[in-house]
Parts: structure tokens; C-alpha cells; sequence
């Protein structure tokens, strides 16, 4: 729509922008890792890297 004001697509900018950051900080600091996964991931990558030719 090329009829809207310039100040107003800036606005709109703006807007998204920190829409998308705050949205994208809430689900970074949201995540919490369980400790016991992890230990139990590092178990299966290593014993699967030993290759049994």
C-alpha cells in the first residue's frame, strides 16, 4: 500500500522489531535444560561413537 505516510511503516517497523525480541528473549530464557538429559545424551553419543567392525 504505497499511500500509507512513511512515519507510519516505521512505526509498524518498529513495532515488529521488538515485537520479535521480546518474543525471541521470552523463549531463550524460558528454556530450562533437565541435568539427568543431559548426562544420558553425552552416554549415548560417546558409546556410539566406539565403531565394532
Amino acid at each position: 500500500m504505497p499511500q500509507m505516510a512513511p512515519i507510519n511503516w516505521l512505526s509498524l517497523f518498529i513495532m515488529f522489531s521488538i515485537t520479535l525480541l521480546l518474543f525471541n528473549v521470552m523463549n531463550y530464557y524460558s528454556y530450562s535444560p533437565k541435568h539427568s538429559s543431559i548426562k544420558e545424551i553425552n552416554k549415548i553419543s560417546s558409546s556410539s561413537m566406539i565403531w565394532k567392525w
